[in-house]
């Protein structure tokens, strides 16, 4: 009992200790990731040539998906700070594997979770395409699988590409 509460304990304290570190982030840092953000979506929009409406519900369709997804994201990051803390824990390695067994198995649940949002999501941004966007975002994401197989050569054997 007393291993649990000092486990729990220490979770506590790592996550208020990495809530704290989020918050001294520089703010040029910030201005720089969000300009970065900027200028991605700008080049996305612009490929696909979407008119002013779209781009405005592309907006609105993208924001509901983080807040959709970000509490999801949040019990996921929560879940591996857990795995950690159990693996760093000096209990028996039977009860560890057991503990991890069960986080494993919550973290696929979420993880299936934020993937079916971001697929809803993707799917819903899709319906406000036109033929000829689609046919141009699906070009698109042909060279994003042939760039990410060209920078995670191990991955090609692992992952089956989907059309």
């Amino acid at each position: 009992m007393k291993k649990i509460l000092v486990l729990f304990t220490v979770l506590i304290f790592s996550l208020t200790m990495a809530n704290a570190n989020e918050a001294v982030v520089k703010p040029e840092k910030i201005d720089n990731q969000q300009n970065v953000k900027i200028q991605r979506e700008n080049r996305f929009e612009k490929r696909l040539g979407l008119s002013e409406e779209q781009k405005i519900k592309a907006r609105e369709i993208r924001i509901k998906g983080h807040q959709k997804i970000r509490p999801v994201m949040d019990e996921i990051m929560m879940k591996k700070q857990e795995a950690m803390m159990v693996k760093m824990s000096r209990i028996a390695v039977e009860e560890q594997e057991k503990r991890l067994d069960v986080i494993d198995k919550e973290l696929k649940v979420l993880e299936k979770k934020a993937h079916d949002i971001k697929r809803e999501n993707f799917k819903e941004f899709e319906s406000i395409l036109t033929r000829s966007q689609k046919k141009i975002l699906k070009e698109m994401k042909k060279e994003g699988r042939k760039k990410y197989q060209s920078t995670h050569p191990m991955q090609n054997k692992m992952l089956p590409i989907q059309k």
